[in-house]
């Protein structure tokens, strides 16, 4: 199968590539410079110019393919809204142009928000708007001839170069000289291997049902609390509670994720796709090599 990968520099995604490649797909993935087309055909990934604000680049993309796997997203969390906009209708208009097509087009979301004092499930369903509004556009292209599906991804994808939320934790416990937790720190994060998700977009490309919704989790709830001591293991500070009316001076904006619920399960996920998450969890891996000298400074 040729295979549409938007995001494809990005650090999900250079493994998803990899994924496929070695499932013996060709991928043709997005580039917006030259920079990143030369890194990808590096990696044995046919470069194609285009960019999330340039549906019309996205669509000829698609078109080109037997199949789309989207995991793009402007990872701006001070405009997250016009972000999520902006991806509602670069996606919208890839899936207008597959409409009737029978293609497989998996598309990328989060597990926040979804339930509350238990673990979401893929059957939840996500809030009308930013991220969750572009979920409703992707299950509903079922209806119109797509096999689209859906993967959220945990709050921490965890692996080897990750820019995300836990190593923007640990340079937090770095420059504070301590690993904070907000209130207690009972509420829960779920987490990921950045290999499995990988193989679960490969698998719902290949096998996914129109609709369906899976999640990418390894780990399906631990404390915030627990995850502060492992990242001032790993930075060498000690633990302690933040007041939450003083997380935001000291979180910054990702104080807001930090006090959320976002603990889920995998399990209709592994029955329905045969899909089994790997070690090491979230915990082991942020004291482990991957995180030595992590951050999410580019």
């Amino acid at each position: 199968m040729r295979v549409f990968l938007t995001g494809a520099t990005g650090y999900v995604a250079t493994a998803v590539a990899a994924e496929l490649l070695e499932a013996g797909h060709t991928v043709l993935g997005v580039a917006r410079t030259d920079d990143g087309a030369a890194a990808l055909e590096a990696r044995g990934v046919t470069p194609h110019r285009g960019d999330l604000t340039d549906p019309d680049s996205l669509v000829a993309g698609a078109l080109q393919c037997d199949g789309v796997i989207h995991t793009a997203f402007i990872h701006d969390f001070s405009r997250f809204m016009e972000s999520a906009e902006i991806e509602r209708q670069a996606v919208e208009a890839m899936l207008g142009a597959l409409a009737g097509s029978g293609k497989p087009f998996i598309a990328t979301s989060g597990v926040a928000m979804l339930a509350q004092g238990r673990p979401a499930v893929e059957t939840d369903k996500p809030q009308p708007m930013g991220r969750g509004a572009t979920e409703f556009v992707v299950t509903g292209a079922a209806d119109k001839g797509v096999r689209s599906c859906i993967i959220r991804l945990p709050p921490s994808t965890h692996g080897k170069g990750d820019k995300g939320f836990s190593p923007h934790l640990i340079d937090i416990a770095r420059d504070k000289g301590v690993a904070g937790y907000i209130g207690e720190g009972a509420n829960r994060w779920a987490g990921g291997r950045r290999a499995d998700a990988a193989r679960l977009y490969r698998l719902a490309l290949e096998k996914g049902t129109a609709g369906a919704v899976y999640h990418a989790i390894g780990d399906e709830g631990i404390a915030t609390r627990d995850i502060a001591a492992a990242i001032g293991r790993r930075a060498g500070v000690p633990t302690a509670s933040i007041p939450a009316e003083q997380a935001s001076d000291h979180f910054g904006w990702i104080g807001m994720f930090f006090g959320m619920e976002m603990s889920a399960s995998s399990a209709w996920t592994q029955q329905q796709l045969g899909w089994t998450p790997t070690p090491p969890g979230l915990l082991a891996d942020i004291e482990g090599p991957n995180y030595a000298e992590a951050t999410s400074k580019y």
